[in-house]
């Protein structure tokens, strides 16, 4: 999955990822938590994906764009970032003079994944003349491969900033970029990688839900299939999607990504009704098994000992930065 040149301090940790010591459970450990972060000049970073104690505690909670801005943005000694792999590796590409640290090692991404770095390199050395627009859900090994990066928030307006008869590649994920190319109507050719939370939907049970509630409004995230898509009322990133419910006049929503995000709905709109929208299989809900890896107690415990760092080479860190830094600059000009 990584390069030689991108490896975490391992040495130092049990191989099942996370500091495995005894927590004493009269702890408070929200209040262990903000002592240490003052004491240590550490902020918490946290995607809404998380667990709604993670969310709570967290210094500042957002997707992909705004935490890789937040990254960027930081005066902090520390930063621990309650997310997954390739959001700490974007954090330390960010901040190589400053320690981040990842809560559970084993908290990656299924999309990720989905993009092999050898079979990527591959795969455009056949396509000199594109241009490569590689989604932030990838290694530091794909991003040194790209051109620009994006996110769900800015990736429209990144492909719509370019010249019409630019060829472009787009990776990792394939159901994003399909969305991007009906969006722009572009004809970008799309690596073949998905996210598991949001391929194993089912639009028949999300069909039967939107006639039990007639009143519910069906919004979802772009990493959907194109069949869930063209159900949706909206369609938008996790801060667009929590935007939506705020403004919107519909008091039902049935939400299409994963279930984290909805305990900020529910804040932001306590008179409102969210319904998790349903996966294929028997759950009633959809819950990405690596950002659940994270948890309270190991928060905890990274920030008190400090441990799992993200090590990474200054080479693949360059070479990683060109890309995230143009996306950045675009982000501002956009004004996003």
């Amino acid at each position: 999955m990584y390069t030689k040149e991108l490896s975490f301090a391992f040495d130092q940790l049990p191989k099942n990822g996370f500091l495995d010591v005894e927590v004493d459970p009269t702890l408070d450990l929200v209040a262990e938590i903000n002592r240490l972060k003052k004491e240590k000049n550490a902020v918490l970073l946290a995607h809404y994906y998380q667990t709604n104690d993670i969310q709570d505690v967290a210094d500042f909670l957002g997707d992909s764009l705004g935490l890789a801005q937040q990254a960027a943005a930081t005066d902090a000694d520390i930063i621990l970032f309650a997310g997954v792999h390739f959001m700490a590796e974007t954090a330390k590409i960010l901040n190589p003079n400053k320690k981040v640290l990842l809560p559970d090692l084993k908290a990656g991404c299924s999309l990720a994944d989905s993009a092999p770095a050898d079979l990527f390199a591959r795969f455009k050395a056949e396509h000199p003349d594109h241009l490569v627009i590689s989604y932030i859900n990838c290694t530091a090994d794909i991003k040194a491969l790209s051109d620009i990066i994006c996110t769900s928030s800015n990736a429209v307006k990144i492909v719509e900033s370019l010249p019409k008869d630019q060829p472009i590649i787009f990776a990792p994920d394939k159901n994003l970029g399909a969305w991007i190319n009906k969006m722009t109507g572009r004809q970008m050719l799309l690596w073949n990688g998905s996210c598991m939370v949001h391929e194993i939907f089912s639009l028949e049970k999300i069909t039967q839900l939107l006639v039990e509630h007639p009143d519910a409004e069906f919004i979802a995230h772009p990493e959907c299939e194109a069949e869930l898509l063209e159900l949706a009322s909206f369609i938008g990133s996790t801060t667009a999607l929590l935007k939506y419910t705020q403004n919107s006049a519909a008091q039902k929503f049935i939400v299409g990504t994963e279930t984290g995000i909805i305990h900020q709905m529910e804040l932001a709109s306590p008179q409102k009704t969210f319904i998790p929208a349903p996966p294929t299989n028997n759950c009633a809900c959809n819950d990405c098994p690596h950002m659940k890896l994270n948890t309270l107690e190991k928060v905890y415990l990274a920030l008190k000992y400090e441990q799992p760092e993200i090590i990474m080479e200054e080479c693949l860190r360059l070479r990683s930065l060109a890309p995230i830094q143009r996306m950045l600059d675009l982000s501002a000009q956009f004004g996003l």
